[in-house]
């Protein structure tokens, strides 16, 4: 096991430092490193000091023993490395980006540490992806287990396939950029870490966020409905609004950076979209 004081080195973590005073964290989300950010990162470092690193399911980890199945079998434990990190290199008040799972472990977190996050921006993120009576998630249970099944019996041929659903098919670089880190990852981690996204239950968390939120989301996103940021916002207590990004996937950084990085400027500086 890592040692705690050494979890920001373990975990690739690295603060590109700027002129811009305020710092921001970008934090990837399933399947992913944090190469899913190369598109927006040299436009913010232009204006922000950026942390950027890699969960310990990346396969971009170096060391095997850092993901532990055992631990991780919620948010809760990334959010406590998210924390961790932040300690170690000394942040707080900071504007976090979470996308995908990474947005529901930025939220854990700052209801944990409120005063290390003065903004969070959720990007495709989501409190739960199975459907019931009074909740659209996204997927039914049973397309959920066939998910599941098929990452632990037919990995190499699902690594493959789920990118195309769920990344801008018109954007082949990016959906075979989401290929390749899907195929670095251990399958076994990305079983463990699956069954902790897509069976996971966070809704009730919302109502104890009092960071003010930006929820980014783009036109259509077969992960995540619409509905899903509109059932946030009206969750959560603090300061919030939805921003619609006019292109299709749930990976707006990459298909459509321009407009993803217009967004989040003027969501940062509280400017009318």
């Amino acid at each position: 096991m890592v040692m705690q004081k050494n979890l920001s080195t373990a975990m690739n973590a690295k603060i590109i430092v700027s002129e811009g005073k305020e710092t921001l964290i970008l934090a990837h989300g399933y399947g992913l490193d944090q190469s899913v950010w190369e598109k927006v990162l040299p436009n913010l470092v232009e204006n922000y000091q950026v942390l950027v690193f890699d969960w310990s399911f990346s396969g971009a980890i170096k060391d095997p023993n850092l993901f532990d199945s055992g631990k991780y079998t919620s948010y809760d434990a990334f959010a406590d490395d998210l924390i961790t990190i932040m300690d170690e290199m000394n942040l707080s008040s900071t504007i976090y980006v979470g996308h995908s799972m990474s947005g529901m472990i930025g939220c854990i977190a700052s209801i944990k540490r409120p005063e290390l996050f003065k903004k969070l921006v959720l990007v495709s993120a989501s409190p739960r992806f199975k459907n019931s009576e009074d909740y659209e998630g996204g997927f039914e249970e049973s397309d959920i287990e066939q998910l599941i099944s098929n990452i632990e019996h037919n990995y190499e041929i699902w690594s493959t396939s789920f990118p195309t659903a769920v990344v801008d098919a018109n954007d082949p670089p990016s959906i075979q950029m989401f290929e390749g880190c899907l195929k670095r990852m251990r399958p076994k981690v990305a079983l463990d870490v699956a069954k902790v996204v897509f069976l996971s239950d966070e809704r009730s968390i919302l109502e104890k966020v009092v960071t003010p939120c930006t929820i980014i989301q783009t036109k259509k996103d077969l992960a995540v409905p619409n509905c899903v940021p509109k059932y946030m916002q009206s969750k959560i207590n603090a300061e919030s609004s939805i921003e619609i990004i006019d292109t299709e996937g749930h990976f707006p950084q990459l298909t459509a950076h321009v407009q993803f990085l217009d967004v989040l400027d003027k969501a940062i500086n509280h400017q009318p979209i």
